[in-house]
């Protein structure tokens, strides 16, 4: 006879046990249409067949056999049997139906004779209770068996936070066992701010009534970090409310270090593309600084040529510092100043720069429109823009070719379907060569980060993400359209400006101060050092020079007269920021000036004044006089 299944329900089997033939036959013709019946005319032929027949769901034993009484049988069929138990007997024996009920946990008793319907139902409820129990096996031993073998941290807990089920992983995280973390809130083994944290994380996923996920970081007692991947789980009961809570801890410290070498090596990769393509937009300023400033020493060039090739060389310049200052304020999210800008004026004054940067096989043909709004962008990232559309149009070109400049309003009125930019008035300017275009696939991937077709060295694939990034941070867009073949246009889209741009200052000619300083200037590159305190002197301060901290400290220890010390942030030994720190203490009244070319200056105190690399003689002469005209 084959075995049943928990899975196939019905039919139960029932095993019928009595010593009178009679009873065994009309026991079976009673229950035979809803059971599969079994008989055996002794309790030793029951215990055998139980021995060989585990699935029996119902025993039903007489009390009165020879040999062996029914409740001595169930008792013995108890040790080998999960089977539910049912006492037939034909005599007030109540000491029999007690012994059944403690020795054979019976179910239940029915007399001799017995009534059908009676006798049915009670083996039907006997059946429902069997097969509640081997589900309930089931799932204990379901459960068991997760929390036997699973690396993951499990916990289930009631409404309170008190652990009802949880494996030895919980436990051991908690630096307790099993038995002493049941009927415990974890909290209790938490420091304060560990406890405080998951009492919020539990709320939280009670409240959504969901399963949450999240990432956590924790800190043992070597402080190392370790972080958890968390799954809570609440189990609503019938009314609808949270009744119990599922915890799933898997731990991934492992795998987040891997993610933050597998990054670190993702960004030294792009910083080496960076670094090449840095070095090749440098390499162009630095052209037209160096080209410019030869020829300006030749002595034989007349008063308006000279000025021109010093003006150029001191634009490009300082178009090298604020690309110095975009690279160092990359990744902080930069605002930038947006101010009325006449962008026709901007394009004529990148003339020599843009003659000297894309060399003499490329020639550069203006369409600017003379009725040109003005637009609401910040003009050093718009010459920044534009220089490097010139240079990629350039680099679109190696045998040489045309790049036009052109300019025009626009419009983008209300109603266009899916308008990029917003509707509005525009300034367009347009970027249009005559190189070898892009097929399709790169075209759709051009404002990519770090996405670039040339070669190592020659591009970081930064500079078109980067002119759509400034677009969109003043309020317009970047449209890019291209040809294989037929070469490249980009037009950006700048917003106009209510207000009309400012007209140019005249170059500043440092006013000397009204009362001379006496200053010290600290800086370990003599170069560096020598401009500063040029500076300063032009300006009519008695100037003093120290190469280190440790020689200014000196000085001043020796009683040196100063109003103001200005010095470098980055020197060896000593920083400029030390030195500032010992000065208050040497002598409190004396002001110190920060010169650097970092931006992150989160050590630096408040109340330190600091200065950007590069500087102009003005800057310098403002915070001068600012310090030295303070009451000390």
């Amino acid at each position: 006879m084959t075995p049943k299944t928990m899975r196939d329900r019905s039919p139960d089997r029932i095993l019928v046990v009595d010593d009178e033939p009679e009873i065994l036959i009309a026991l079976e013709d009673l229950l035979a249409e809803d059971y599969q019946v079994l008989t055996a005319g002794s309790p030793e032929e029951g215990l055998a067949l139980l021995a060989r027949e585990p699935e029996i769901a119902v025993i039903v034993s007489d009390q009165r056999m020879p040999g062996m009484t029914g409740d001595a049988f169930l008792a013995r069929a108890r040790e080998i049997s999960a089977a539910e138990a049912l006492l037939l007997t034909g005599y007030a024996d109540l000491e029999a139906v007690i012994r059944a009920v403690n020795n054979g946990r019976i179910a239940g008793y029915a007399p001799k004779p017995w009534e059908p319907t009676a006798l049915r139902s009670l083996i039907a409820g006997a059946c429902e209770r069997y097969r509640l129990a081997r589900a309930l096996e089931t799932e204990r031993r379901l459960l068991q068996g997760l929390l036997d073998n699973s690396a993951d941290a499990l916990s289930f807990k009631d409404a309170e936070g008190r652990f009802l089920r949880l494996n030895a992983v919980k436990a051991a995280a908690l630096g307790a066992s099993v038995a002493e973390c049941l009927g415990r809130r974890e909290a209790e083994f938490l420091p304060p701010a560990e406890a405080r944290a998951l009492a919020e994380a539990e709320a939280e996923a009670i409240a959504a009534g969901a399963p949450t996920e999240r990432r956590d970081e924790r800190r043992g007692d070597e402080r190392a970090p370790r972080w958890f991947d968390v799954n809570r789980i609440p189990i609503r009961g019938q009314g609808g409310a949270t009744e119990f809570l599922v915890t799933i801890e898997r731990e991934v410290t492992e795998a987040r270090l891997l993610e933050a070498r597998l990054r670190q090596a993702d960004k030294m990769q792009a910083l080496g593309t960076l670094a090449g393509g840095v070095a090749h937009d440098f390499n162009n300023l630095l052209t037209a600084i160096l080209g410019s400033l030869r020829m300006a020493v030749r002595g034989d060039l007349e008063k308006d040529r000279l000025e021109r090739l010093i003006r150029n060389a001191l634009a490009a310049a300082e178009r090298g510092a604020a690309l110095t200052q975009r690279l160092l304020s990359f990744s902080r999210n930069r605002t930038l100043s947006l101010r009325p800008t006449e962008v026709n004026r901007l394009l004529a004054g990148m003339e020599d720069l843009l003659a000297r940067t894309l060399g003499g096989m490329v020639r550069v043909r203006r369409e600017l429109d003379p009725a040109l709004w003005p637009a609401l962008v910040d003009p050093d990232e718009l010459e920044l823009a534009v220089l490097n559309l010139c240079v990629n149009a350039r680099d679109a070109m190696p045998e040489g070719g045309v790049v036009c400049l052109a300019t025009r309003n626009a419009t983008v009125p209300d109603g266009t379907e899916a308008p990029d930019p917003a509707p509005g008035e525009y300034v367009v300017i347009s970027v249009r060569d005559t190189g070898a275009g892009m097929p399709p696939e790169v075209l759709e991937r051009a404002f990519e980060p770090f996405f670039t077709t040339k070669e190592v060295g020659k591009g970081t694939g930064l500079g078109l993400p980067m002119v759509y990034g400034m677009a969109r941070q003043s309020g317009g867009t970047v449209r890019i359209a291209s040809t294989p073949g037929q070469g490249t246009e980009v037009e950006l889209y700048l917003p106009r400006s209510p207000e009309p741009a400012a007209v140019p200052e005249a170059p500043r000619s440092p006013a000397r101060p009204a009362r001379p300083a006496r200053i010290l200037v600290v800086d370990d590159e003599p170069a560096v050092r020598e401009v500063t305190a040029g500076f300063l002197r032009e300006l009519g301060h008695a100037v003093l020079e120290a190469d280190s901290a440790a020689a200014a400290l000196r000085m001043v220890e020796e009683g040196a007269a100063l109003d103001l010390v200005v010095t470098d942030l980055a020197m060896p030994e000593v920083s400029g920021l030390d030195l500032a720190l010992r000065l208050r203490a040497l002598r409190p009244p004396l002001p110190v000036l920060l010169i650097t070319g970092y931006l992150d200056l989160d050590r630096v105190p408040e109340g330190i004044p600091v200065l950007h690399k590069p500087f102009r003689q003005h800057e310098l002469a403002r915070r001068v006089a600012e310090l030295t005209a303070a009451p000390r």
